[in-house]
């Protein structure tokens, strides 16, 4: 499974915060906006996340960690996953 770096560190953040709007994931990992959605469609791409409703604002939706997958992935790879992290 081929991730970017970008996708590795926004479902590192989403496994460990929670859901998240695509606007905090990119205040609290310092990436584009931009950035983060290509990061969003790529997790959502492989099933490691999904979008939810926002019921506050409907134009920020949450994303949320498969957090099950997202550490079968982690285990899998977890050479890759300490690089990029650290």
């Amino acid at each position: 499974m081929e991730l970017p770096r970008s996708a590795i560190i926004v479902l590192d953040r989403l496994t460990h915060e929670g859901p998240m709007t695509p606007k905090g994931i990119s205040q609290k990992v310092d990436l584009a906006p931009r950035t983060v959605s290509f990061a969003l469609r790529k997790l959502m791409g492989q099933r490691l996340c999904r979008k939810i409703p926002n019921l506050h604002d409907m134009r920020q939706p949450f994303y949320i960690a498969d957090v099950e997958r997202a550490k079968e992935l982690r285990i899998r790879y977890e050479h890759v996953f300490r690089q990029v992290l650290v």
